[in-house]
């Protein structure tokens, strides 16, 4: 009885220490607030990314940073080729400051 005992008692603490363990996020869980890149030109086709109707544009996550993009469009070709795109955009972003 005692072996039982002790071997049910055993499996729960493990159990228990697993849980606690995986609730616990590592540093390296945790991911920081993508960065704005603040490009004003659409870097897939050239043009402003608020339209003159005072669309917003269309934003877009890659490697951290947030794209601007003028539409649903180019945010589908943007994600081809989002090397080449997000380039263009943090040049262009950069060439304003």
């Amino acid at each position: 009885m005692n072996k039982i005992t002790t071997l049910t008692l055993g499996v729960i603490f493990l159990t228990m220490g697993f849980a606690f363990a995986q609730q616990t996020p590592s540093t390296s869980q945790t991911t920081a607030q993508p960065i704005q890149v603040g490009n004003k030109i659409c870097p897939v086709s050239g043009g402003p990314v608020a339209g003159s109707m005072g669309d917003k544009p269309v934003q877009y996550v890659y490697k951290g940073k947030i794209y601007n993009l003028c539409c649903p469009g180019c945010l589908e070709e943007f994600k081809k080729n989002p090397e080449k795109y997000s380039k263009i955009a943090e040049d262009e972003a950069a060439s304003k400051k």
